[in-house]
């Protein structure tokens, strides 16, 4: 596929699994939040199982920016539709929010200012949102206060919220690191693994009107913890190029 960068400056992608009365209002917002940048919107359907795939096809021919669908033959996690939605992007940077609707895509220009500060000295970054005020359960604030609790204790990636869909990357970064099942709540520490930086932001945070978490403890916290050292041994193997020359 040609990766044409000259026309695309931002790919959103959105990863969804089963939340097909918040896209419609979240496509809309995207578009509203970015009118003044070159984008393109890629949801990626993660074999959703509700009416998500009818309701994207009819929603694709309302979207004036072109939105694009891509979908799943099998359940595969968020991680699998990140790298799906990576792979076709057009764009020079990735814009990652959840298909719940809880990420506020009016917090994107700002995340894109940062993104834009950060390129003209780093060819490697990731700015990251920081949902300082949760709209979430007790028990999910719970879990994920202890996972990143853990996480930044291990790995030391200066960064207090990796659960956050928000996040803008390049794209050339993304295609550089290693992929596994739940690396997307990794990504700080995996650019930073390539010699990049990070920095989080903090963003606003909305209650889920429609639909239900697809996340719990059983396959967050402790999953993740398993995650980490895997993740730890990753960075800690990292070895720099030899520069080699033919002679």
């Amino acid at each position: 596929m040609d990766h044409d960068t000259s026309s695309i400056t931002l790919s959103v992608i959105i990863p969804c699994f089963n939340e097909s009365d918040n896209l419609v209002a979240l496509v809309a917002e995207v578009a509203q939040a970015l009118a003044a940048t070159r984008f393109e919107i890629i949801v990626v359907d993660d074999c959703s199982t509700d009416d998500t795939a009818a309701r994207l096809q009819r929603l694709k021919l309302d979207c004036p920016n072109g939105l694009r669908v891509v979908r799943h033959q099998i359940n595969s996690g968020q991680s699998a539709a990140l790298c799906t939605g990576c792979d076709v992007a057009r764009g020079h940077w990735i814009a990652t929010l959840d298909g719940d609707g809880q990420n506020d895509p009016a917090d994107l220009p700002h995340l894109l200012k940062t993104a834009t500060e950060l390129a003209a000295t780093h060819a490697h970054f990731i700015v990251c949102g920081h949902r300082w005020q949760r709209r979430d359960t007790w028990l999910r604030r719970f879990s994920s206060r202890v996972a990143n609790g853990v996480r930044s204790k291990v790995l030391r990636d200066a960064t207090p919220d990796t659960g956050c869909g928000l996040k803008i990357f390049p794209r050339q970064t993304f295609l550089e690191l290693p992929r596994f099942n739940h690396m997307h709540r990794f990504l700080p520490a995996l650019v930073q693994r390539t010699g990049g930086v990070s920095k989080s932001l903090p963003v606003n945070h909305r209650p889920r009107v429609h639909g239900v978490s697809k996340y719990g403890v059983g396959n967050r916290l402790w999953v993740g913890i398993v995650d980490l050292f895997g993740v730890s041994w990753l960075i800690m193997r990292r070895f720099k190029a030899a520069d080699g020359k033919e002679v």
